[in-house]
């Protein structure tokens, strides 16, 4: 039965902003505070974040939508999503940043990765990924190797290193904890989802101390108090971004094929208490508690709404024109060209990190455009069919994201499926889910977001293309 008169607070640390969202007993949205946050890239190909500026971003956020509630209101839980890899090191005890937050999407430390290929296999069995500069682990040994505050807070044993949330609640909690949650933890690629724990030969195998990392717990826990402008809040709730985004849509559905397509895109099958084995693709725990473990078995694209911006950059052109070439190549009936698409290293069930993205054929920049959307549409269809080998046929494919805003790149995922897709009409998708976790029980009766329907049409000039471009894919 639901308590009157409970709000609670969902906190989305995303690669552009950070937001402070704050729901009621209902499930109704009341008030929003957003805080842009700015991505670094330098010449070596280093992408982070400025550890003070991100904090101080979510401390604004909170207090922008606190001063849009009443002065009596009353906020019983608070939780965190972040982005899943990305990672930082600082201080124990005195939670001083000692080096960037390091994006998800770094590949800073691939060439060093290059060594442990002989150990690919050992890391699959013990963490359910793939080898891949993206995740923390050779982050971490990154910052071991290259930054002296770093190694010098080691050899103090003051250093913690650790997931962008653990970073997060260190600071933002009273007491600063060092913990670390599964969906975040498993991004490290140094925890093992069949233990939950840290494993003893990935710590080995990358050269981490135990002693250096964030203390494992559940996805619900009794984190700490946040303080807020309304009084202090206990967190209860912390995980992933693509990890919450599945739960605003209510319980988790095997039929259901969720996908978000952002700057990445990330396509997830729901396996409940069972731990799947797929060689391609990844497995995740996507939240766990006392009383259950539900599973994610997923297909990523490192290209989605970065491939635009590629192109939009090698076009010289603004997203906004770009798209607009499109829509008038659409109405033209031109035929667009193939894209190759490996933007930020070619993802599953490929995984290339060398991979060349190029256009086979010319085309317009109108056609070009069209190309870029069905390289994304054929990357997440090619993870669809593997993602339905592991149980009954998928009955819809469920869209989240910005990039699902695009009713080309929808149409084609229904085409090539064959599949009814749902297009969620929630742009807070995350955060929703997130509040959802939080509320536990109290949210058992919350409306489920409005969906726009897709249905698949014939398309035998996109499933000839598709044949196409998995031929020279796979040469």
């Amino acid at each position: 039965m639901r308590t009157e008169g409970r709000l609670y607070l969902a906190l989305d640390q995303g690669g552009h902003a950070s937001r402070a969202l704050v729901f009621d007993d209902a499930g109704q949205l009341l008030a929003t505070g957003s805080v842009p946050i700015e991505t670094l890239r330098d010449a070596d190909g280093h992408i982070e974040h400025e550890p003070e500026a991100l904090i101080a971003s979510l401390n604004n956020a909170i207090s922008i939508a606190c001063k849009e509630l009443p002065a009596d209101s009353r906020i019983v839980a608070a939780g965190l999503a972040t982005q899943r890899s990305s990672m930082c090191c600082w201080q124990r005890g005195r939670t001083k940043a000692l080096s960037p937050v390091i994006s998800w999407q770094d590949r800073r430390n691939a060439v060093w990765l290059e060594s442990l290929k002989p150990h690919a296999a050992m890391v699959r069995e013990h963490t359910g990924l793939i080898l891949t500069p993206h995740y923390g682990a050779s982050k971490m040994r990154w910052c071991l190797d290259h930054l002296p505050a770093v190694l010098a807070a080691h050899a103090a044993g003051e250093l913690v290193m650790g997931p962008l949330a653990s970073f997060i609640t260190s600071r933002l909690l009273e007491g600063q904890p060092s913990l670390t949650d599964p969906a975040n933890a498993a991004r490290t690629q140094l925890w093992d989802p069949s233990t939950r724990d840290w494993s003893p030969e990935l710590l080995e195998l990358f050269g981490i101390a135990r002693d250096d990392l964030p203390v494992p717990v559940t996805s619900r826990f009794a984190w700490g108090q946040l303080a807020t402008p309304l009084g202090p809040v206990p967190l209860t709730v912390v995980t992933g971004d693509q990890s919450a985004v599945p739960f605003a849509f209510g319980t988790l559905n095997a039929g259901t094929a969720y996908v978000n397509i952002g700057t990445g895109a990330f396509i997830q099958r729901a396996l409940r208490n069972r731990m799947p084995e797929a060689e391609k693709l990844l497995v995740s725990v996507v939240w766990s508690d006392a009383e259950r473990v539900d599973y994610m078995l997923e297909g990523t694209v490192n290209g989605a709404g970065s491939a635009l911006d590629w192109l939009a950059k090698r076009e010289k052109l603004e997203l906004s024109d770009l798209l607009e070439a499109g829509n008038l190549a659409i109405a033209a009936g031109l035929e667009p060209p193939l894209f190759l698409n490996g933007i930020g290293g070619l993802g599953s069930p490929f995984w290339r990190s060398d991979f060349e993205s190029g256009f086979a054929g010319i085309g317009t920049i109108g056609t070009r455009l069209l190309a870029v959307l069905e390289s994304i549409a054929f990357l997440l269809y090619t993870n669809y069919r593997a993602l339905e080998a592991h149980g009954l046929p998928f009955t819809r494919l469920l869209l989240t994201g910005g990039l699902s805003l695009n009713d080309y790149l929808c149409q084609c995922l229904a085409d090539l499926s064959g599949t009814l897709v749902a297009r969620s009409e929630e742009p807070e998708a995350t955060a929703r889910g997130l509040a959802r976790l939080i509320a536990a029980e109290d949210a058992g009766d919350w409306p489920i977001p409005a969906m726009s329907i897709l249905r698949p049409a014939e398309n035998p000039a996109l499933h000839s293309r598709f044949s196409r471009w998995q031929a020279l894919m796979a040469s």
